[in-house]
């Protein structure tokens, strides 16, 4: 997959990997409405587990700024399958950091609040202690430690979590399903968190990249979630009332009722202090964000599942 936006004669201001996700689209046509320069590979065009391959990819795009949205995210099937998981979200972020070091490109590496225990009870600070409970938590942790060890000057970390958006599975495409499917409709109640736009991150990211570029944010790890938090069973009445049915349909249940082989932080609230101190606005409240994507998510589903 290459972007619409390169031209193969010069080289691309911005390289998007993982360009074919859900976050990836989004961050090209953020880059494209900016008038951004990008060149875009998907898994098809870039294997980020093999070294020599990335290093040619940035050696032949020659970016100032790379953004990796690629990662192994079945969260479930890490658990048995770990060490395919850290070629891909340990290995995977550590070649893109040694092929940046090299050229001197900006590194953006999208990471996740499953790096936490998930048990405070206030908003992890970007400096927080990190403690993963899942496989899936401690190869996205490696990819960190890779990005921040390899390129202490120009490496950024950017944690997100509970993401939806137009481009591919998600919660929120999930729940317009099921509330076509059943009268009643279960959901955790005790697990908090704050629902994010793809969109809305992929407009922090171009933020960011131009700051780090600017020199006014400094490397290291920063939060990209929506403001405010929420649990499941809060959201999910929330995409009820926006599809206009009875949010009373939902009903509040507990973890105990969903057992699943990778654990799921009970809080995975982040604290975006970091961003302030660089000038950059943190990400809107979570419900104003998806009354405005809802139409769009609501779009694509239709279209991708006809009545």
């Amino acid at each position: 997959m290459e972007s619409m936006q390169e031209q193969a004669s010069a080289p691309a201001g911005w390289l998007v990997t993982g360009a074919g996700g859900m976050l990836g689209q989004d961050v090209l046509a953020a880059l494209a409405a900016a008038g951004e320069r990008s060149a875009a590979l998907d898994r098809a065009a870039l294997d980020l587990t093999d070294a020599d391959a990335v290093r040619q990819a940035l050696d032949r795009h020659r970016p100032a700024v790379v953004v990796n949205c690629a990662a192994w995210t079945a969260v479930d099937d890490a658990e048995t399958r770990e060490d395919e998981a850290l070629r891909i979200n340990g290995d995977g972020p550590a070649h893109l950091a040694a092929a940046c070091a090299r050229t001197g490109a900006v590194l953006l590496h999208v990471s996740t609040d499953y790096v936490f225990a998930g048990d405070a009870t206030t908003p992890y600070a970007e400096d927080a202690p990190t403690a993963p409970r899942s496989a899936y938590g401690r190869t996205k942790l490696a990819g960190e430690q890779a990005v921040l060890k390899a390129l202490p000057e120009s490496g950024y970390v950017v944690r997100t979590a509970w993401l939806y958006g137009t481009g591919g599975p998600n919660f929120v495409r999930t729940m317009v399903r099921l509330a076509g499917e059943r009268e009643t409709l279960d959901v955790v109640d005790d697990q908090r968190g704050q629902p994010t736009w793809s969109a809305d991150l992929a407009g922090l990211l171009l933020d960011l990249g131009r700051a780090a570029l600017a020199g006014t944010a400094p490397a290291g790890v920063y939060h990209g979630t929506s403001s405010g938090e929420t649990s499941w069973y809060g959201f999910t009445r929330e995409i009820f009332r926006l599809l206009g049915t009875d949010p009373d349909r939902v009903r509040p249940t507990s973890s105990e009722a969903f057992t699943r082989p990778a654990p799921r932080p009970a809080y995975s609230v982040l604290g975006h202090e970091r961003l302030r101190r660089a000038g950059i606005e943190p990400l809107r409240h979570w419900r104003a964000a998806v009354t405005e994507a809802f139409p769009e998510v609501l779009r694509a589903h239709e279209k991708e599942n006809p009545a």
